[in-house]
C-alpha cells in the first residue's frame, strides 16, 4: 500500500501522544490494544510518515522533527525517540492568531519577520519537496485566522485536511464546497477522543434516552494541565469549543425533548499546572424516570487527553489516505460523524461506527 506522508500543523502535545503512540506499538508488539481499526484500508499504524511539520515556537522552529516533538512544553514522554518522523526542520507557520495571551510566556513564539505571503509560499514549497498528502492541523483552540490560512494551504497542494479543533470547516457549507470543488477529503471539525469527556457524556445523554428518561439538567466540567487548557482560559476563545461540545450532547436527545441553555453547561473550566496532559472530567445528569420519579448521576473522568486524541487522529488520516486512493473527495460524512465532535451531519455513535465500517470495507480493495 505503501507509506501516508502526513504534514503537521502545531508540533504540540497532541502531536507529540500520537506519533510516540505510535513507536510504543513498533517497540511493543501490541496492535491489537487500544486501537479501534488495527488496519484501515490496508494501513497499519507503522505505515504512518510524518514528512514535514509546522510550528511557531521558538524552540521548535529549525529544529529537527524528531527532536523538536520532544520540546518543551510538550509532556508526553513516553518513549525517548522516534522512527516515524522526519529529520527535516520544522518551518516557521503564521501566527495570526494562534497564540492566546495565556500561553505566550509558554510556547514562546518566535519573532516573525517574513510575511504571510512569504510563509504561504515556502510552506507550499515544502509539502510538495516532500510529497505531502494528508494535513492534519493540531492549532489552538480560537485560531480561526490560521486554521483558515492553512485550509487554503490544502487546497492549494492538494492535500487532504483533517481538521482536529473546533474551527469550523468541514462542517462550514462554504469551505466544504471548496474541498469538493478542488475534489479533496476533508475530515472535521474538532477530533473526539477514545475515551474523553464528551464521548462518554454522549453515551450517558443517549443511554438516558434510550431507556425512556428525560434529561432535565446536565454539566460537564473539565480540568487540565497542558498548553490547551492555559490557552482556553482566554474565554474569548471559547466560543466554537463550547459550541462543538455542547452540540455533541445535545445532538444525542430528541428534538422535543433539547434543553434550554440554562439547564446545560460543557465546557472547560480551569488550568491546574501540575496535572501535565491528565484530564478530570466531571459530568452530572438529572432527569426524571418512570412515574416521574427522579434520578441523577455523577461520573469523574481520569484520563490522559493525548492518549485519547492519538487513538482518533490515527484513524482520521488512515481513512483520509483511503479516501485519496479511491478518489473520494469533499466531506467523509461517516468518518467525521465518528470521530469529530462537530460534523457536517452529527449521528449516534453505533450507528456512525456501523457506516464507517461499511465504508472502508467497500473502499478496501
Amino acid at each position: 500500500m505503501g507509506k501516508i506522508r502526513v504534514g503537521v500543523i502545531g508540533v504540540g502535545n497532541c502531536f507529540a501522544g500520537l506519533a510516540q503512540g505510535i513507536e510504543v506499538y513498533k517497540r511493543n508488539n501490541i496492535k491489537k490494544l487500544g486501537l479501534m481499526h488495527e488496519t484501515i484500508g490496508g494501513y497499519g499504524i507503522e505505515d504512518l510518515e510524518f514528512v514535514c511539520a509546522f510550528d511557531v515556537g521558538e524552540n521548535k522552529v529549525g529544529r529537527p522533527l524528531n527532536e523538536a516533538i520532544f520540546s518543551d512544553p510538550n509532556y508526553v514522554d513516553w518513549v525517548d525517540s522516534v522512527s516515524n518522523c522526519t529529520s527535516r526542520k520544522v518551518k516557521e507557520s503564521p501566527i495570526l492568531d494562534g497564540v492566546g495571551i495565556y500561553v505566550a510566556s509558554m510556547i514562546k513564539p518566535i519573532d516573525q519577520t517574513k510575511t504571510e505571503e512569504e510563509l504561504e509560499k515556502e510552506a507550499i514549497e515544502e509539502i510538495q519537496a516532500t510529497g505531502t498528502k494528508v494535513l492534519i492541523n493540531y492549532l489552538p483552540v480560537g485560531s480561526q485566522k490560521a486554521v483558515e490560512f492553512w485550509a487554503k494551504i490544502a487546497l492549494k497542494t492538494k492535500c487532504a485536511f483533517i481538521n482536529c479543533m473546533p474551527v469550523f470547516i468541514a462542517s462550514n457549507k462554504e469551505w466544504l464546497k471548496k474541498f469538493e470543488d478542488a475534489k479533496l477529503p476533508i475530515v472535521g471539525d474538532d477530533v473526539k477522543g477514545v475515551i474523553g469527556a464528551t464521548i462518554t457524556h454522549r453515551t450517558l445523554a443517549k443511554l438516558c434516552v434510550d431507556r425512556g428518561a428525560t434529561i432535565d439538567r446536565t454539566y460537564q466540567i473539565n480540568v487540565g494541565g497542558n498548553t490547551d487548557f492555559a490557552n482556553m482560559l482566554e474565554r474569548e476563545r471559547l466560543e466554537s469549543k463550547k459550541i462543538s461540545k455542547t452540540e455533541s450532547v445535545q445532538s444525542q436527545i430528541p428534538l422535543k425533548q433539547r434543553l434550554n441553555d440554562k439547564d446545560i453547561y460543557i465546557g472547560p473550566s480551569d488550568f491546574i499546572p501540575f496535572l501535565g496532559n491528565t484530564k478530570l472530567a466531571f459530568i452530572r445528569i438529572e432527569g426524571r424516570m418512570f412515574a416521574n420519579i427522579p434520578y441523577n448521576m455523577e461520573i469523574r473522568l481520569d484520563v490522559d487527553d493525548k492518549a485519547n486524541s492519538g487513538g482518533v487522529a490515527i484513524d482520521a488520516i488512515r481513512c483520509a489516505q483511503l479516501a485519496l486512493d479511491n478518489g473520494v473527495s469533499g466531506n467523509l460524512k461517516y468518518v467525521s460523524a465518528y470521530l469529530m465532535k462537530h460534523p457536517m451531519e452529527q449521528m449516534g455513535d453505533e450507528d456512525a461506527r456501523e457506516k464507517l465500517d461499511e465504508w472502508i470495507a467497500k473502499l478496501t480493495k
